[in-house]
């Protein structure tokens, strides 16, 4: 069986074991007060515009969203998400285990707009009696979309704006930043990230490292204590180096752009296939996940010798399914799905 159903499924990048062998036998401070969390935050630190930023290294991305979403807000404050977005639809709850209301809008394409998160504000400025509504003060976005979607710079402007003029915080979830930012088009860069929200992360997860994300702090107003708040949380790993030397070496030399352009790339042969197969695509996604329409018999046929990811019914005959590139996909591994999408049922007569 091949994998494609998420951009998890393997350990790490030979480069990242071999860094983690060369020194094991090292001993280091705890808690990140080593030599190699301070050179990955430096790494991290020049492609941010000379961004005053802290960098904080945490063990996965929904705690990195908890902690966040906690540490930025008051008792009374809440979260504009949209549906579909990964802290509404994928994290049990976690942010109202916090104490915050996550507040859902209907997503367009997947992503957030800055008409709605005005629009969520009006809502709370003009109800008339804001001490029986929570009070929006963060809006969260990711970068890909739970769909592949990615945001255009101006998209980032207009919504950084909107959350300006009515004083949110915007946070970027970035659990697969590198698929964005190496994806063919982009025109966002880290640095713009740094500039335009408030508080945005860097995947180490699903972006080649064993794991970790590493967690920028744009914002002073943010930063106050934000260790603090981790130690709260569980959040403060006390081999700490693990995850620096890891983000030092995905960011040295470009590893960290290198491994996500290729995954792109296997990305869009796999698009191409199922375009020319004649099977839509539910999206136009640009980065490592790609989403299609298959009948269901072409999904039994495809999970013969594939493993992918049920999205959604579409209607009573098709469903959406996922398929994932990731840093460790396989040229092969690519090739054998292409020729299972070129003999699918039903693809004949788009051949």
């Amino acid at each position: 069986m091949f994998r494609f159903n998420n951009d998890y499924n393997r350990g790490a990048h030979p480069e990242i074991l071999k860094a983690l062998a060369q020194n094991n036998e090292e001993s280091y401070p705890g808690y990140g007060a080593d030599r190699w969390c301070e050179r990955a935050q430096a790494e991290i630190l020049k492609h941010l515009g000379g961004v005053k930023a802290q960098v904080h290294f945490i063990v996965g991305g929904t705690p990195t969203n908890a902690t966040l979403i906690a540490a930025a807000l008051r008792p009374w404050q809440s979260v504009i998400s949209v549906d579909t977005g990964h802290i509404n639809a994928h994290e049990a709850g976690s942010i109202e285990l916090t104490g915050h209301k996550v507040l859902a809008v209907p997503a367009e394409n997947g992503k957030l707009t800055a008409r709605a998160v005005e629009e969520d504000c009006r809502r709370y400025l003009d109800g008339g009696a804001p001490e029986y509504l929570t009070q929006p003060k963060l809006a969260y976005i990711s970068s890909p979309s739970e769909f592949g979607t990615v945001y255009a710079k101006a998209e980032l402007e207009e919504l950084s704006a909107a959350c300006k003029k009515y004083g949110l915080y915007l946070f970027l979830d970035g659990a697969r930043l590198g698929y964005w930012l190496a994806s063919e088009g982009c025109d966002v860069t880290l640095a713009d990230l740094a500039r335009l929200t408030d508080a945005f992360y860097i995947g180490g997860t699903k972006c080649g490292a064993l794991f970790g994300e590493a967690l920028v702090l744009g914002n002073p107003a943010l930063q106050d204590h934000f260790r603090t708040c981790m130690k709260q949380r569980g959040d403060v790993l006390a081999k700490g180096w693990l995850m620096g030397l890891q983000f030092y070496t995905l960011f040295q030399n470009g590893l960290y752009f290198d491994l996500a352009r290729r995954a792109d790339r296997q990305a869009m042969e796999i698009k191409a296939a199922f375009q020319k197969a004649g099977i839509p695509l539910w999206v136009d996604s640009p980065t490592n996940q790609q989403f299609a329409v298959v009948s269901r018999a072409q999904e039994a046929a495809l999970g013969k010798d594939f493993i992918f990811e049920l999205s959604h019914a579409v209607d009573a005959q098709h469903n959406c399914i996922r398929f994932c590139t990731s840093w460790s996909t396989r040229n092969e591994e690519v090739a054998a799905l292409i020729a299972a999408i070129e003999s699918l049922p039903g693809c004949e007569e788009a051949k």
